[in-house]
């Protein structure tokens, strides 16, 4: 019997991007799968139902994905939704664990094995699947177009009879995925495009595209990679220094764009309100970072700022879907590429290899448990009582020892491993 999927449309009203494409629905249905669209779910990326249903698929409501066996998602299933799914159901989506204890919490109370997409590890293997690299890249390249449109100047130099017009100096900080799209992006159009990171790396990155590399190129900023290419947190000290390059040289830019992150922590702060005021009316930042809190003073996440000298700060929300076309496509293929390597081709059936690297770098939940490692402490047991559940994380794992307590001290809780997020620490928003 042919096992269900189901893609249903996003229920934040924020949320534009689909699941699945065309294409990726001809694929599941050539490996056997039902696949059900929930109607009207491709819409805002320019998806018609008629298109999903010429790949194959059958459109449904809500209520189908009571029936699936996966479970097709960009963002995390909210609680009215994982009602509605069967306990073993797999999901895959991007989960958005750090900070959201209660959420993951209930994944495990619903007994579905959840995928974290976010968290699939930059190796050779899985760069298809890597959906930080993809909607980085998307988002990279749109706050580039938004930059421009706030702007509103030309960006390249325009030599006319008239006279002449300057190039727009831009500014990118953070040389992930992301900031290597705006810089690519930037230069495309014309602009005089500078660049900074805490990574080496970085600095050969960016003459590659024509930019300018501008760092404090210290002993600690030659050591601040880790073996795997990841960026280190810098010292107060080197902070401070960097800081005071950035300043002089934000105070002159046009367009500066940031897009610097940490995985499980806010955004650093990145540009002051000093460094905001110190640019001329006119100017733009956009804030990549601002769902993490934001990496310049004074971004208010999805509006557009005007400070009073007259700079734009511009915090749109979730930046690659407002090129939700594009970034559906990828998207899609990413869920695709992954799900495919979980799939008996004998049988036609979702065979999960739990000791398979990529499965244990993003199973978030699994059997009624958090079984990712860096969030399994803060799960409630699941046998545990509605009432319960609801305690906080603190609260569970001082009361699950509560007998032993009685005989002996209760162990220690393990140190907290800070894991590494591709992407997220690359200067990937």
């Amino acid at each position: 019997m042919a096992q269900t999927i189901f893609v249903p449309k996003e229920v934040d009203l924020n949320e534009p991007r689909v699941a699945a494409s065309p294409d990726t629905v001809k694929r599941l249905a050539a490996l056997g799968f039902d696949v059900v669209v929930e109607t009207g779910a491709g819409l805002a990326s320019r998806i018609i139902d008629a298109e999903f249903t010429a790949a194959g698929a059958k459109i449904g409501k809500t209520a189908d994905a009571a029936k699936a066996d996966v479970v097709l998602k960009v963002r995390r299933p909210s609680d009215a939704e994982l009602k509605g799914y069967k306990s073993g159901a797999a999901v895959l989506a991007i989960m958005d664990p750090y900070g959201n204890d209660a959420a993951v919490a209930a994944l495990a109370k619903a007994g579905v094995t959840a995928f974290s997409m976010e968290f699939m590890p930059r190796i050779t293997r899985a760069q298809s699947m890597d959906v930080l690299s993809s909607q980085a890249n998307l988002a990279g390249y749109q706050a580039v177009i938004d930059g421009a449109a706030e702007y509103d100047r030309a960006l390249p130099m325009m030599m006319t009879a008239a006279g002449t017009v300057p190039a727009a100096k831009i500014f990118v900080m953070g040389v992930g995925v992301a900031g290597l799209q705006a810089i690519a992006t930037a230069r495309r159009l014309g602009g005089i495009v500078t660049a900074t990171d805490v990574r080496p790396a970085a600095k050969e990155q960016v003459a590659s595209l024509g930019a300018k590399f501008l760092a404090v190129e210290d002993e600690e900023f030659k050591a601040a990679e880790t073996a795997g290419g990841y960026a280190k947190e810098m010292s107060k000290e080197y902070q401070a220094k960097q800081a005071a390059l950035t300043a002089e040289h934000i105070a002159k830019q046009d367009i500066v764009i940031t897009t610097a992150l940490i995985p499980g922590r806010p955004a650093p702060k990145l540009v002051s309100a000093a460094m905001v005021a110190s640019m001329k009316a006119g100017s733009v930042i956009v804030d990549l970072a601002v769902e993490r809190g934001g990496n310049v003073e004074g971004a208010v996440p999805g509006k557009v700022v005007t400070t009073a000298n007259g700079v734009k700060i511009v915090g749109h929300l979730n930046v690659p879907g407002r090129v939700a076309a594009s970034a559906s496509l990828l998207y899609a293929k990413n869920l695709f590429a992954f799900l495919e390597t979980m799939i008996d081709k004998g049988t036609k059936q979702l065979a999960i290899n739990r000791e398979d690297d990529l499965v244990k770098a993003t199973m978030l939940t699994d059997g009624g448990k958090v079984v990712h490692p860096n969030f399994a402490n803060a799960a409630p047991a699941p046998a545990e009582p509605a009432a319960k559940a609801t305690r906080t994380a603190e609260a569970k794992s001082e009361a699950a020892p509560k007998k032993a307590a009685a005989k002996k001290p209760a162990a220690k809780k393990p140190a907290t491993v800070k894991p590494i997020v591709p992407g997220k620490n690359r200067g990937d928003a």
